[in-house]
């Protein structure tokens, strides 16, 4: 058997990671395996680069002038076939392929030829929409019968607004496959059903985390370093703030809490974002997974006022560090949270997260304990263990 994942990125982000983690238990059984990829550099031999920057950059561009994001990046695809046909592979596990080196309609018609036992892990809704990665905050419901007048098209077009043909192409080209899509959350289940992808088998994996990495550090240096003696840390993780991050209701919580809190922002870029206001601790996004670490343990409430999300892992990473976490009800988000490690609250309430954040941070209803018990559900080597069943069953 020879598995082949294809994916934005190599060993990076979470997407990466993901498959790194599945290609190493793979390689561990000794299965043939590859991830082939278009973004970054890595040095594992299994993980193969199709493509250079140079061609992903005019394969955007021109998705950004003709409105075809999905169907560009010809040259990119005719490299990634063409490793395709030197691997021969019997298991492609698709992730994130939408980062303008993959053109749907080349790739899949060569899946159909070779009738290729094809398995797909939606980490957005990008597959089964015109354009949108997400919709939720948006509350658009297009999708579910006929997308066209893409509310969100100036995301992903200059120009034109090609919506109703590319969710047509979609619709088309995803029928007929020997394919399985994979969801990290119920949520994200709950939302293939309802859309032009219902009839095929639909399976729930969760995300998951290293526990060896993101555990309760004893002596924890982030309040030393900066300063922080006895007030209570909230703390925000998330790479490339926006509205949609829900940055304007970190504003707002600083603005509301008093002197006894700090309100710590990571991943925060000045040069995107401006100036946050004064009494925020910004810092620039962390490849080091032990400083996060050091950071999720030192902080009394981890806050995620995500507005569109599929299953986030910073909240997973918070508790595994022994930290609660606070959500608004959007997406998956809430699935990682239950009664004993955190609290959910209704999308926008903005009073009823500040109320939570006082409640955890002066009251401390959850334990380190109670916080790491509910995380070991969501151990990597367990979860994506399930990604290898699925390809042997």
């Amino acid at each position: 058997m020879i598995v082949v994942q294809i994916n934005a990125t190599g060993e990076t982000g979470s997407t990466g990671k993901i498959c790194t983690s599945i290609s190493s238990l793979l390689t561990e059984r000794k299965t043939e395996n590859y991830v082939l990829y278009c973004l970054g550099s890595n040095q594992n031999p299994a993980q193969i680069k199709y493509t250079d920057p140079k061609s992903v950059k005019l394969a955007a561009a021109e998705s950004r002038i003709f409105g075809n994001w999905g169907f560009e990046g010809k040259a990119s695809t005719k490299r990634l076939i063409k490793k395709l046909d030197e691997i021969n592979p019997d298991i492609i596990h698709l992730h994130n392929i939408h980062s303008h080196s993959c053109n749907l309609a080349m790739l899949f018609n060569w899946i159909k030829k070779h009738k290729i036992k094809l398995f797909w892990t939606f980490h957005d809704c990008w597959a089964f929409t015109g354009y949108c990665m997400h919709y939720d905050m948006i509350g658009c419901e297009k999708w579910k019968t006929q997308c066209f007048d893409c509310p969100q098209k100036k995301e992903y077009s200059w120009l034109l607004d090609k919506s109703r043909q590319l969710y047509n192409r979609k619709k088309e080209l995803l029928s007929g496959l020997n394919m399985t899509v994979i969801t990290p959350s119920r949520w994200m289940a709950e939302q293939v059903g309802k859309s032009f992808l219902r009839d095929y088998p639909i399976m729930v994996i969760n995300n998951g985390i290293d526990l060896n990495v993101f555990f309760r550090v004893k002596s924890p240096v982030f309040r030393k370093k900066y300063d922080i003696k006895s007030k209570y840390i909230v703390l925000a993780v998330a790479f490339g703030w926006s509205e949609k991050k829900g940055i304007d209701v970190l504003f707002w919580l600083a603005d509301k809490l008093d002197k006894d809190y700090q309100l710590v922002i990571i991943g925060y870029d000045n040069a995107l974002n401006g100036s946050a206001p004064a009494n925020v601790i910004t810092i620039p996004r962390t490849h080091d997974a032990a400083e996060l670490a050091d950071i999720y343990s030192s902080a009394d409430v981890l806050v995620n006022p995500t507005r569109e999300e599929n299953f986030p892992t910073v909240n997973l990473e918070a508790i595994a560090c022994g930290t609660p976490a606070i959500t608004f009800k959007t997406g998956g988000s809430p699935e990682t949270i239950d009664e004993s490690c955190g609290s959910v609250v209704e999308k926008n309430d903005a009073q009823a997260m500040l109320g939570e954040v006082k409640r955890i941070c002066e009251t401390t209803p959850f334990s380190p304990e109670m916080c790491r018990k509910k995380a070991e559900q969501y151990d990597k080597n367990d979860r994506f263990l399930d990604y290898v069943k699925l390809y042997v069953d």
